[in-house]
């Protein structure tokens, strides 16, 4: 039975209450930089525990247009929020608010689950468009879904997820150019733009507009997770808007935490160094994963970047949720259902490749064994 919660925190409370390896939240399993974490211990000490300011501590809005360089950002179009989930809520909340008549999303699948799940908490319609190929490709087909889906607002993660598929920057500008012929407005995720395994990817935030709002996170490229920043950056017309709805729910993200990151940001490069090293490690464990689920008979579509491998589960196998069920009794490898992220997502599962080597490589072994005991 599914349950009536998220599917990635029910196979990670597994894991919590059971022990085993975790391939199912979206946690990184290296620690953050030590700098960042001495930091954050000689802030501490200070006079750091009280709000930060609504829009975010100026430092920090000041140094975040500096990680794109420049652009269309500037620290006066940024607001810091608690994490990527609270910018993505914020705009939804803010575009839902100003609709005349019903309010629409598309995401492209399989979809990240704050796309799919916003609207059935406040009882909207989604759709989730699916097509071969790049969007350049099925534009028409793209354009019929808005027109007769009334679509209000895209949401793409580039890289994505649970699929890393990354959008390419001819792709971006036909979105962005359909934003204005049609009438709806894009929200871009950037939370995983540095955990790329090829080419570094394009997003555009050049092109801040009023039909283009842009995500992110520290949680991802600095192994903070825990921590809840991230920032919302958005053109100048909607600010006052968004910074009132921000006000009157979350308030600001913790003071002491937004000043330990612009502080290791501003003496470290913006923590090039740290990404390096991260997206390396990353890659060696994406690359182990993989070869050993495509040799178990998984299928796994092209993957850029981001923490995930999206698989369609070998022949034999068709439902997901029955697969990481079994998987975590026989032997406590807990992954995510596909149902979670698709209404096509029955045949498939989300690993978690953000982990050390060492644990991808018994968590490998350990589906391995099920799979040679357990096919059907």
């Amino acid at each position: 039975m599914i349950p009536g919660y998220s599917l990635i925190s029910y196979m990670s409370d597994k894991v919590k209450a059971g022990g085993g390896l975790n391939l199912a939240q979206g946690l990184p399993g290296f620690p953050p930089p030590d700098e960042l974490t001495a930091i954050l211990r000689e802030l501490a000490a200070g006079p750091v525990h009280q709000y930060a300011p609504g829009s975010g501590d100026a430092e920090l809005r000041a140094i975040i247009p500096s990680l794109f360089g420049g652009g269309g950002l500037s620290a006066d179009r940024c607001i810091v929020t608690n994490g990527a989930t609270e910018a993505v809520t914020l705009v939804y909340l803010y575009l839902r608010s100003r609709a005349n008549g019903p309010f629409s999303t598309l995401a492209f699948d399989p979809a990240y689950e704050s796309y799919r799940h916003l609207p059935r908490i406040f009882g909207d319609r989604f759709y989730s468009f699916a097509a071969e190929g790049p969007l350049t490709g099925h534009v028409g087909e793209f354009r019929r879904a808005v027109r007769e889906n009334g679509v209000r607002l895209v949401c793409v993660a580039s890289p994505g997820n649970p699929w890393g598929r990354i959008f390419s920057e001819k792709e971006w500008g036909t979105l962005l150019d359909l934003a204005e012929e049609l009438d709806f407005s894009v929200l871009a995720d950037g939370v995983y733009r540095e955990l790329y395994l090829g080419d570094r990817p394009y997003l555009p935030v050049d092109r801040i507009s009023p039909r283009l709002f842009y995500a992110d996170s520290f949680s991802k490229t600095l192994s903070i997770t825990g921590w809840r920043v991230g920032f919302l950056a958005a053109h100048e017309e909607h600010l006052p808007a968004l910074r009132q709805i921000h006000d009157y729910t979350a308030l600001s993200s913790p003071s002491v935490l937004q000043k330990a990151i612009a502080r290791y940001l501003a003496v470290h490069g913006g923590g090039k160094s740290y990404l390096s090293s991260l997206r390396e490690r990353v890659k060696d464990s994406f690359g182990h994963l993989h070869a050993a689920l495509t040799g178990l008979g998984f299928r796994i579509p092209p993957i850029g970047g981001g923490y995930f491998i999206w698989a369609r589960l070998p022949d034999g196998w068709s439902d997901g949720l029955d697969f990481a069920e079994r998987l975590y009794e026989k032997e406590r490898v807990a992954v995510v259902p596909g149902i979670h992220f698709s209404e096509g997502g029955g045949p498939f599962v989300r690993f978690n490749i953000a982990r050390p080597l060492d644990e991808i490589q018994e968590a490998a072994r350990r589906v391995a064994g099920f799979i040679g005991a357990e096919r059907p």
